[in-house]
């Protein structure tokens, strides 16, 4: 299921995997980056979460999802979501 919504934005686009969707017209979005330790020069695998606004509850737990940042919506929502691979 793909669904396709055409917005032009000057935030951010992410890249992640839906982990929860147990809210209206909400879905946690987990986004992994790497990084590279200081001292050791190891990459380590970062994760941040976020909450994204999906209307319709059309993302399902497990979908790679992508992101992009919006105005704010509520206290921590500000990404909506783009596209459902």
């Amino acid at each position: 299921m793909t669904t396709e919504t055409t917005t032009t934005t000057k935030g951010r686009t992410l890249k992640g995997t839906v982990v929860a969707a147990k809210m209206v017209d909400t879905c946690t979005v987990a986004v992994e980056r790497y990084v590279k330790h200081p001292k050791y020069k190891k990459f380590l695998k970062r994760t941040s979460k976020f909450l994204v606004h999906d209307a319709g509850n059309t993302a399902k737990v497990g979908d790679k999802v992508e992101i992009t940042e919006v105005r704010p919506i509520s206290k921590r929502k500000s990404f909506a979501l783009v596209t459902t691979k």
